[in-house]
Protein backbone atom coordinates (compact mmCIF):
# COMPACT_ATOMS: atom_id res chain seq x y z
CA UNK A 1 0.00 0.00 0.00
CA UNK A 2 1.58 3.64 -0.87
CA UNK A 3 1.68 5.52 1.77
CA UNK A 4 -0.58 8.99 2.10
CA UNK A 5 -0.67 11.63 -0.11
CA UNK A 6 -1.22 15.40 1.53
CA UNK A 7 -3.85 17.65 -0.43
CA UNK A 8 -1.17 19.89 -1.45
CA UNK A 9 1.54 17.49 -2.78
CA UNK A 10 4.07 17.88 0.42
CA UNK A 11 5.63 14.84 1.99
CA UNK A 12 4.03 14.65 5.64
CA UNK A 13 3.17 11.00 4.99
CA UNK A 14 5.67 9.85 7.76
CA UNK A 15 3.80 12.31 10.02
CA UNK A 16 0.66 10.61 9.10
CA UNK A 17 1.78 6.99 9.57
CA UNK A 18 2.84 7.61 13.02
CA UNK A 19 -0.66 9.12 13.62
CA UNK A 20 -2.43 5.69 12.11
CA UNK A 21 0.40 3.45 14.28
CA UNK A 22 -0.44 5.40 17.53
CA UNK A 23 -3.78 4.97 17.10
CA UNK A 24 -3.99 1.47 15.92
CA UNK A 25 -1.65 0.00 18.52
CA UNK A 26 -2.45 -1.25 22.01
CA UNK A 27 -0.14 0.00 24.87
CA UNK A 28 1.90 -2.42 26.72
CA UNK A 29 0.06 -3.46 30.08
CA UNK A 30 1.63 -1.80 33.17
CA UNK A 31 2.75 -4.34 35.94
CA UNK A 32 1.43 -4.01 39.39
CA UNK A 33 3.20 -4.80 42.70
CA UNK A 34 2.40 -8.07 43.74
CA UNK A 35 1.01 -6.25 46.93
CA UNK A 36 -1.71 -4.85 44.26
CA UNK A 37 -3.00 -8.43 42.72
CA UNK A 38 -5.94 -10.15 43.69
CA UNK A 39 -7.83 -13.24 42.54
CA UNK A 40 -10.74 -11.85 40.09
CA UNK A 41 -14.17 -12.27 41.90
CA UNK A 42 -15.13 -15.32 39.72
CA UNK A 43 -11.85 -17.61 40.24
CA UNK A 44 -13.98 -20.23 41.99
CA UNK A 45 -11.98 -22.77 39.96
CA UNK A 46 -8.67 -24.25 39.55
CA UNK A 47 -6.46 -26.62 37.54
CA UNK A 48 -5.68 -30.11 39.06
CA UNK A 49 -2.14 -29.54 39.87
CA UNK A 50 0.77 -32.41 39.68
CA UNK A 51 4.07 -32.08 41.39
CA UNK A 52 6.86 -33.90 39.45
CA UNK A 53 10.33 -34.23 41.70
CA UNK A 54 12.29 -36.02 39.40
CA UNK A 55 15.55 -35.49 37.02
CA UNK A 56 15.71 -33.85 33.90
CA UNK A 57 16.34 -35.82 30.54
CA UNK A 58 17.86 -33.96 28.37
CA UNK A 59 16.87 -36.16 25.50
CA UNK A 60 13.16 -35.78 26.78
CA UNK A 61 11.88 -39.01 26.75
CA UNK A 62 11.77 -39.55 30.64
CA UNK A 63 12.18 -37.44 33.76
CA UNK A 64 10.45 -34.61 34.21
CA UNK A 65 10.15 -33.75 30.55
CA UNK A 66 7.79 -37.13 30.38
CA UNK A 67 6.31 -35.99 33.37
CA UNK A 68 5.39 -32.81 32.12
CA UNK A 69 4.01 -34.26 28.75
CA UNK A 70 1.84 -37.06 30.74
CA UNK A 71 0.17 -34.46 33.46
CA UNK A 72 -0.60 -32.74 29.88
CA UNK A 73 -2.15 -35.44 28.17
CA UNK A 74 -4.42 -35.99 31.22
CA UNK A 75 -5.57 -32.57 31.47
CA UNK A 76 -3.42 -31.42 34.57
CA UNK A 77 -1.29 -28.54 35.29
CA UNK A 78 2.54 -29.79 35.66
CA UNK A 79 5.23 -28.52 37.96
CA UNK A 80 8.64 -29.31 38.36
CA UNK A 81 11.17 -29.52 41.00
CA UNK A 82 14.37 -30.82 39.55
CA UNK A 83 16.77 -33.47 41.72
CA UNK A 84 19.45 -34.04 38.65
CA UNK A 85 19.87 -32.74 35.27
CA UNK A 86 20.79 -36.12 33.47
CA UNK A 87 22.84 -35.74 30.06
CA UNK A 88 21.80 -38.44 27.78
CA UNK A 89 19.75 -39.95 24.98
CA UNK A 90 18.33 -42.34 23.01
CA UNK A 91 21.44 -44.37 23.40
CA UNK A 92 22.13 -44.12 27.03
CA UNK A 93 23.18 -41.31 29.82
CA UNK A 94 26.78 -39.78 29.64
CA UNK A 95 26.49 -37.79 32.75
CA UNK A 96 24.50 -37.01 36.23
CA UNK A 97 24.68 -33.46 37.96
CA UNK A 98 22.93 -32.93 41.28
CA UNK A 99 21.19 -30.18 42.28
CA UNK A 100 21.78 -29.18 45.61
CA UNK A 101 19.33 -30.07 48.33
CA UNK A 102 18.65 -26.47 49.22
CA UNK A 103 17.97 -25.87 45.39
CA UNK A 104 15.83 -28.39 45.30
CA UNK A 105 14.10 -27.85 48.77
CA UNK A 106 13.94 -24.54 47.82
CA UNK A 107 12.30 -25.30 44.43
CA UNK A 108 9.03 -27.40 46.29
CA UNK A 109 8.44 -24.52 48.91
CA UNK A 110 7.66 -22.29 46.41
CA UNK A 111 5.16 -24.66 43.97
CA UNK A 112 3.44 -25.77 47.33
CA UNK A 113 3.13 -22.04 48.75
CA UNK A 114 1.89 -20.54 45.97
CA UNK A 115 0.17 -22.84 43.50
CA UNK A 116 -0.50 -26.16 46.14
CA UNK A 117 -0.27 -29.69 44.84
CA UNK A 118 -2.97 -32.05 44.41
CA UNK A 119 -0.41 -35.13 44.05
CA UNK A 120 3.03 -35.61 43.49
CA UNK A 121 5.12 -37.92 41.98
CA UNK A 122 8.83 -38.58 42.64
CA UNK A 123 11.31 -39.96 40.27
CA UNK A 124 15.26 -40.18 40.22
CA UNK A 125 16.80 -39.17 43.78
CA UNK A 126 20.80 -39.43 42.64
CA UNK A 127 22.32 -38.74 46.27
CA UNK A 128 21.40 -39.39 50.02
CA UNK A 129 20.98 -35.26 50.45
CA UNK A 130 18.39 -34.97 47.85
CA UNK A 131 16.34 -37.85 49.50
CA UNK A 132 16.63 -36.17 53.00
CA UNK A 133 15.42 -33.19 51.54
CA UNK A 134 12.02 -34.69 49.87
CA UNK A 135 11.31 -36.26 52.57
CA UNK A 136 11.65 -33.38 54.87
CA UNK A 137 9.35 -31.44 51.84
CA UNK A 138 6.73 -34.41 52.55
CA UNK A 139 6.73 -33.53 56.06
CA UNK A 140 6.84 -29.68 55.99
CA UNK A 141 4.14 -29.81 53.62
CA UNK A 142 2.03 -32.45 54.19
CA UNK A 143 2.21 -33.58 50.89
CA UNK A 144 -0.64 -36.35 50.32
CA UNK A 145 -1.22 -38.77 46.72
CA UNK A 146 2.21 -38.72 46.43
CA UNK A 147 3.79 -41.57 43.58
CA UNK A 148 7.19 -42.87 44.23
CA UNK A 149 9.16 -44.33 40.92
CA UNK A 150 12.45 -45.70 42.63
CA UNK A 151 14.64 -44.81 39.33
CA UNK A 152 18.01 -46.66 39.84
CA UNK A 153 18.19 -48.24 35.95
CA UNK A 154 17.99 -46.54 32.76
CA UNK A 155 16.11 -48.09 30.19
CA UNK A 156 20.01 -48.14 28.61
CA UNK A 157 20.74 -50.00 31.92
CA UNK A 158 22.86 -47.02 33.34
CA UNK A 159 22.94 -46.70 36.91
CA UNK A 160 21.12 -43.46 37.99
CA UNK A 161 21.71 -43.76 42.03
CA UNK A 162 24.44 -43.14 44.06
CA UNK A 163 25.61 -46.48 46.51
CA UNK A 164 24.07 -46.41 49.89
CA UNK A 165 21.14 -43.73 48.67
CA UNK A 166 18.84 -47.10 48.75
CA UNK A 167 18.59 -47.38 52.23
CA UNK A 168 18.04 -44.02 53.10
CA UNK A 169 15.20 -43.60 50.12
CA UNK A 170 14.09 -46.88 51.80
CA UNK A 171 14.08 -45.33 55.59
CA UNK A 172 12.93 -42.44 54.94
CA UNK A 173 10.48 -42.63 51.97
CA UNK A 174 8.44 -46.00 51.66
CA UNK A 175 5.98 -45.09 54.69
CA UNK A 176 4.96 -41.35 53.48
CA UNK A 177 4.03 -42.18 50.21
CA UNK A 178 0.98 -43.72 48.69
CA UNK A 179 2.35 -45.81 46.08
CA UNK A 180 5.91 -47.75 45.16
CA UNK A 181 6.35 -48.31 41.86
CA UNK A 182 9.56 -50.31 40.74
CA UNK A 183 10.51 -52.35 37.65
CA UNK A 184 11.73 -55.59 38.13
CA UNK A 185 15.41 -54.26 38.32
CA UNK A 186 14.59 -52.14 41.02
CA UNK A 187 12.27 -54.60 42.92
CA UNK A 188 15.50 -56.88 42.95
CA UNK A 189 18.02 -54.36 43.95
CA UNK A 190 15.49 -53.24 46.97
CA UNK A 191 14.14 -56.53 48.23
CA UNK A 192 17.95 -58.54 47.10
CA UNK A 193 16.69 -61.10 45.10
CA UNK A 194 15.99 -61.75 41.32
CA UNK A 195 12.51 -61.55 39.77
CA UNK A 196 12.57 -63.92 37.43
CA UNK A 197 8.99 -65.16 36.65
CA UNK A 198 5.56 -63.93 36.83
CA UNK A 199 5.30 -66.55 39.76
CA UNK A 200 8.21 -64.15 41.80
CA UNK A 201 5.57 -60.96 41.47
CA UNK A 202 3.45 -61.19 44.60
CA UNK A 203 6.87 -62.16 46.77
CA UNK A 204 8.48 -58.98 45.48
CA UNK A 205 4.90 -57.51 46.55
CA UNK A 206 5.30 -58.81 49.96
CA UNK A 207 9.21 -57.90 50.40
CA UNK A 208 8.57 -54.37 49.79
CA UNK A 209 5.29 -54.18 51.30
CA UNK A 210 7.73 -55.70 54.28
CA UNK A 211 10.07 -52.51 53.63
CA UNK A 212 7.26 -50.28 55.27
CA UNK A 213 5.55 -49.35 51.55
CA UNK A 214 1.64 -48.94 51.77
CA UNK A 215 1.27 -49.85 48.81
CA UNK A 216 3.17 -51.33 45.58
CA UNK A 217 3.00 -51.73 42.15
CA UNK A 218 5.41 -54.53 40.48
CA UNK A 219 5.88 -54.03 36.77
CA UNK A 220 6.33 -56.94 35.37
CA UNK A 221 7.62 -55.59 31.82
CA UNK A 222 10.70 -57.12 31.97
CA UNK A 223 10.07 -60.70 31.97
CA UNK A 224 9.50 -62.96 29.55
CA UNK A 225 7.04 -63.27 27.06
CA UNK A 226 4.39 -62.22 25.13
CA UNK A 227 2.06 -61.63 28.04
CA UNK A 228 2.71 -58.79 30.54
CA UNK A 229 1.17 -58.55 33.94
CA UNK A 230 1.30 -55.44 36.27
CA UNK A 231 1.17 -56.34 40.33
CA UNK A 232 -0.70 -53.99 42.54
CA UNK A 233 -0.46 -54.95 46.36
CA UNK A 234 -1.14 -53.07 49.21
CA UNK A 235 -0.58 -53.42 53.12
CA UNK A 236 -4.56 -54.07 53.41
CA UNK A 237 -4.55 -57.07 51.44
CA UNK A 238 -5.57 -55.93 48.25
CA UNK A 239 -4.31 -57.60 45.20
CA UNK A 240 -4.75 -56.27 41.80
CA UNK A 241 -3.43 -57.92 38.58
CA UNK A 242 -3.68 -56.27 35.24
CA UNK A 243 -2.45 -58.38 32.09
CA UNK A 244 -2.23 -57.47 28.40
CA UNK A 245 -0.08 -58.36 25.28
CA UNK A 246 3.35 -57.51 24.81
CA UNK A 247 3.44 -54.77 21.75
CA UNK A 248 6.61 -54.96 19.80
CA UNK A 249 8.80 -51.85 19.94
CA UNK A 250 12.40 -50.21 20.61
CA UNK A 251 10.61 -47.07 21.55
CA UNK A 252 9.92 -47.87 25.48
CA UNK A 253 12.19 -44.66 27.08
CA UNK A 254 10.28 -43.16 30.01
CA UNK A 255 8.10 -45.88 30.29
CA UNK A 256 8.19 -45.92 34.28
CA UNK A 257 8.14 -42.60 34.22
CA UNK A 258 5.01 -42.07 32.31
CA UNK A 259 2.97 -44.96 34.08
CA UNK A 260 3.66 -43.11 37.98
CA UNK A 261 3.15 -39.66 36.57
CA UNK A 262 0.03 -41.52 34.82
CA UNK A 263 -0.89 -42.82 38.26
CA UNK A 264 -0.18 -39.51 40.10
CA UNK A 265 -2.46 -37.70 37.66
CA UNK A 266 -5.55 -39.76 38.31
CA UNK A 267 -5.08 -39.45 41.73
CA UNK A 268 -4.97 -35.37 41.38
CA UNK A 269 -8.41 -35.60 39.17
CA UNK A 270 -9.43 -37.76 42.31
CA UNK A 271 -9.59 -41.13 41.20
CA UNK A 272 -9.17 -44.07 43.99
CA UNK A 273 -6.02 -46.00 43.54
CA UNK A 274 -7.30 -49.06 41.80
CA UNK A 275 -8.50 -46.80 39.03
CA UNK A 276 -5.65 -44.86 38.51
CA UNK A 277 -3.83 -47.61 38.04
CA UNK A 278 -6.11 -49.35 35.34
CA UNK A 279 -6.59 -45.32 34.11
CA UNK A 280 -2.47 -45.07 33.78
CA UNK A 281 -1.71 -48.22 32.31
CA UNK A 282 -4.18 -47.75 29.14
CA UNK A 283 -2.63 -45.03 28.52
CA UNK A 284 1.10 -46.32 28.83
CA UNK A 285 0.17 -49.27 26.40
CA UNK A 286 -2.15 -46.14 23.90
CA UNK A 287 1.14 -44.32 23.88
CA UNK A 288 3.52 -47.86 22.76
CA UNK A 289 1.37 -48.46 20.36
CA UNK A 290 1.23 -45.27 18.75
CA UNK A 291 4.89 -44.84 18.90
CA UNK A 292 6.08 -48.36 18.20
CA UNK A 293 6.94 -47.24 14.03
CA UNK A 294 8.58 -43.80 15.32
CA UNK A 295 11.79 -43.60 14.69
CA UNK A 296 13.66 -41.19 17.35
CA UNK A 297 17.53 -40.71 17.55
CA UNK A 298 19.62 -44.53 17.01
CA UNK A 299 18.41 -46.27 20.75
CA UNK A 300 15.45 -46.47 22.74
CA UNK A 301 12.86 -43.92 21.79
CA UNK A 302 10.68 -42.23 23.74
CA UNK A 303 6.32 -43.19 23.78
CA UNK A 304 3.74 -41.14 22.30
CA UNK A 305 2.53 -38.87 24.98
CA UNK A 306 0.39 -36.98 22.78
CA UNK A 307 -1.72 -39.48 21.71
CA UNK A 308 -4.95 -38.78 22.80
CA UNK A 309 -4.50 -35.50 24.25
CA UNK A 310 -7.20 -34.22 26.68
CA UNK A 311 -8.15 -30.30 27.47
CA UNK A 312 -6.95 -29.02 30.75
CA UNK A 313 -9.57 -29.93 33.20
CA UNK A 314 -10.85 -27.24 35.81
CA UNK A 315 -11.75 -28.08 39.18
CA UNK A 316 -14.06 -26.46 41.74
CA UNK A 317 -11.61 -24.39 43.78
CA UNK A 318 -12.61 -26.27 47.32
CA UNK A 319 -12.69 -29.66 45.68
CA UNK A 320 -11.83 -32.69 43.52
CA UNK A 321 -14.52 -33.19 41.23
CA UNK A 322 -14.13 -32.17 37.63
CA UNK A 323 -16.39 -29.12 36.34
CA UNK A 324 -16.58 -29.09 32.75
Amino acid sequence: MPPPASADGSDDAPVRWRIIFAMNSTAAPTLRPDAELSDPPAAILRYPRVLSIAGSDSGGGAGIQADLKTFSAFGCYGMTAITAVTVQNTLGVRGIHSVPADILAAQIDAVVEDIGVDAVKIGMLHTTEIVEAVADAIDRHRLERVVLDPVMIATSGDRLIAPGTVDTLVRRLFGRVALVTPNLDEAALLIGRPVRSIDDLDGAADALLALGARAVLVKGGHLPGDRVVDLLATADGLRLRRTSDRIASRNLHGTGCTLSSAIAAGLALGADLPQAFGDARDYVLQAIASGAAVRTGHGHGPLNHGHAPRPMRRLPAGGADAVR
